[in-house]
């Protein structure tokens, strides 16, 4: 009996309701099934905590494989043959303490200077080549965004896991629709007025305004384009999912907040809603809701050494590195045909910080899990001379398919991460 296929964008249908499948193994013939992984994406997901971690619980003493691992990665378990973990990484150039969360996906050296002017994040990279393909080209979510535009603009967050479920998942009346329809023709019409005036300035204007007007060409362009794409994807209908958005939370629960970004980001990928996630996590000066923690935990990052500080500490980043794991361990649980969730995407933990309590930003404190890599080592690089993180992008945006060699002002790819 022959068997039937299915197509990747097969949708279950019944009472106005639309279901996306999945990637299913009936989406491909039999004699294709050995090659089915080449038809399921590869998604990339970066995460900045912003206070980065203790050096010597994140740290492994010894690098290579096999290594012993630090009491943080400790927590990962059966996992660590599924990350690699990088010490003696930086971002060259890239200075000035809290303000480098700019950068930590650009590698724009001085960010803290007043005439700083930021360059396009990896991410968005990523998103311009793949991001065509499913509904969002990319989502930035969390208390900062990582995500910064061409024209070195910030990319807007989504600051609640909440509404990002929502946009996510959640449709509107075929009144909330058709209007959202007039917004969209509105604004195409709003941008072809603005670039034929904009045109005709141009004639007359300076070498400088020249320039100026350049950036804001490249901005109306990407803006017409999210226009577009959002008109294609406005009448196909949303995944449904079963699981309830993210609940309400106080912005001390620092392990709840994490816990509702990561379901959603989880669910973003599952439903092939985008292949690009960004998470700029929290920096909060309060105390954070954990059992053991008095201390508002910007402060606590300020240690000075402090034995109890540095305990209360140790206390937020092991919840960090539990729900991280957590998340991690999710991913590998979702099977893809012959593969998983995790072994299709790249997740990289990382801080723009190397030591908060000194606003270093030396010897990043940085993680790399999934993405189909040889994984279980340490790759440890000279702690005082970095090795550029620019050069690990690279091999990032070549995992994902963008034929780029340099980034950042760097060339090449990560030295000693090979992909399987």
């Amino acid at each position: 009996m022959k068997q039937a296929r299915l197509s990747r964008r097969t949708f279950l249908r019944g009472t106005g309701v639309s279901l996306a499948l999945p990637f299913l193994e009936a989406m491909v013939p039999l004699s294709a099934r050995a090659a089915a992984a080449q038809t399921i994406p590869r998604r990339f997901i970066a995460i900045n905590i912003p206070l980065g971690f203790l050096s010597e619980n994140f740290f492994p003493e010894k690098a290579g494989v096999g290594y012993d691992p630090s009491p943080y990665l400790k927590i990962g378990g059966t996992l660590q043959d599924q990350f690699t973990v990088f010490s003696g990484v930086s971002h060259p150039g890239v200075d000035g303490g809290h303000e480098t969360q700019k950068s930590f996906l650009t590698a724009a050296h001085h960010p803290a200077a007043r005439s700083f002017r930021n360059s396009v994040s990896v991410d968005q990279v990523i998103a311009k080549a793949i991001g065509a393909e499913t509904r969002f080209s990319s989502i930035t979510l969390g208390e900062h965004s990582l995500a910064v535009s061409e024209n070195g603009v910030v990319v807007p967050r989504i600051g609640m896991p909440g509404t990002a479920y929502r946009r996510l998942f959640m449709s509107g009346t075929p009144q909330e629709i058709a209007s959202r329809e007039a917004d969209l023709r509105d604004g195409r019409s709003v941008m072809d007025l603005v670039m034929e005036e904009a045109k005709t300035i141009e004639r007359h204007a300076s070498a400088a305004d020249r320039e100026k007007l350049d950036q804001y060409f490249t901005a109306v362009r990407e803006t017409e384009q999210r226009l577009e794409k959002a008109g294609a994807w406005e009448k196909t209908p949303k995944p449904q999912v079963d699981e309830k958005p993210p609940g309400k939370f106080e912005a001390e629960d620092v392990v709840a907040a994490y816990r509702s970004y990561f379901d959603v980001m989880r669910l973003a990928i599952q439903t092939d809603s985008t292949r690009v996630l960004t998470l700029g996590g929290t920096a909060i000066g309060t105390v954070p809701k954990i059992e053991g923690v008095a201390q508002g935990y910007h402060t606590l990052s300020h240690h000075g050494k402090n034995p109890d500080r540095l305990k209360q500490l140790e206390i937020v980043e092991r919840a960090t590195m539990k729900v991280f794991f957590d998340f991690l361990t999710q991913l590998r649980g979702f099977r893809e045909g012959e593969s998983n969730l995790l072994e299709r995407t790249q997740v990289l933990l990382g801080s723009n910080l190397g030591n908060a309590s000194g606003h270093q930003t030396n010897n990043l404190p940085l993680l790399l899990a999934g993405g189909g890599y040889k994984h279980g080592q340490h790759l440890g690089f000279d702690t005082k001379n970095n090795y550029p993180l620019s050069n690990l992008f690279i091999t990032m945006m070549q995992r994902a398919g963008v034929q780029k060699d340099s980034f950042g002002g760097h060339s090449g790819t990560m030295r000693g991460l090979e992909m399987v």
